[in-house]
């Protein structure tokens, strides 16, 4: 499917940055807290994996998924923490060579998706193309916190246009899942794109629009997966509408997050 190949490149990219930074890791290094309360490295890569499989389901077998989520229903607060529980429990070694072969299949799956097929989800159906763009934003931000337990910087790159493209379309859920009526008008957002990206800034929105987001998008990315404090971030907004947003902003599906610091 060449509509999700492009992000399903990137996301092989952005699996293989974070399968670097764990590959070498001791057995004990695995038991390492994250940002992420009560998360190791061990559950960051356990959740992604088992995030991963139910994607597979979805893409390979729908009535499958469909159980998925029945379960998912009986505790929609904790399954996520509850999956991530049981597969930190596996061994390294086994932990990753699973989340390698999964992944893969899941990557090689998005690409047999054909055009116009809806996948089902959590939240609303989407294409493979959404599908690959999710699974990017989610493994780039628990990348994020993989890094920040071992004290690793990530390099910005341009993979984050596409990550910053469903923060901006996520607007309106942000509002809507804290219970306030979106904006009926749109957002001007412009980012600063990282050093070595085809463009230097990327751009959504009419240019005359009265409410604006200014920034780069390393920092955008980082607000809308809630990965860093608001006040450590140089995103800006302009406008009381895009103020708030930027106070409840969130890519990722589910209830309102806790965000960090």
């Amino acid at each position: 499917m060449a509509g999700a190949a492009p992000i399903v490149d990137d996301l092989r990219a952005e699996s293989d940055a974070l399968d670097e930074l764990v590959a070498d890791l001791p057995a004990q290094r695995w038991t390492t807290a994250t940002p992420a309360a009560g998360w190791t490295i061990a559950h960051q890569i356990a959740h992604l994996l088992w995030t991963d499989r139910v994607a597979l389901i979805a893409v390979e077998d729908e009535p499958g998924f469909t159980a998925v989520l029945g379960a998912a229903a009986e505790d929609p607060s904790g399954f996520v923490d509850v999956a991530a529980e049981e597969l930190a429990a596996t061994p390294p070694g086994e932990l990753l060579a699973d989340w390698r072969t999964t992944r893969t299949a899941l990557h090689d799956a998005l690409l047999t998706v054909a055009e116009g097929r809806k996948l089902p989800w959590f939240g609303p159906p989407m294409s493979a193309a959404s599908m690959a763009t999710a699974r990017l934003m989610e493994t780039w931000a628990h990348g994020l916190d993989v890094a920040d337990a071992l004290g690793v910087t990530l390099a910005p790159t341009a993979r984050l246009r596409s990550i910053a493209h469903i923060g901006v379309r996520t607007r309106d859920f942000a509002f809507a899942v804290h219970g306030l009526t979106p904006p009926a008008a749109p957002f001007h957002v412009k980012l600063s794109a990282p050093a070595g990206a085809p463009d230097d800034v990327w751009t959504w929105g009419p240019e005359d629009a009265e409410q604006r987001v200014t920034g780069s998008a390393e920092h955008f990315c980082m607000l809308v997966t809630q990965r860093r404090p608001r006040a450590d971030l140089d995103v800006r907004a302009e406008g009381p509408d895009a103020e708030r947003w930027l106070g409840i902003a969130q890519a990722f599906a589910g209830p309102p997050g806790a965000g960090r610091g």
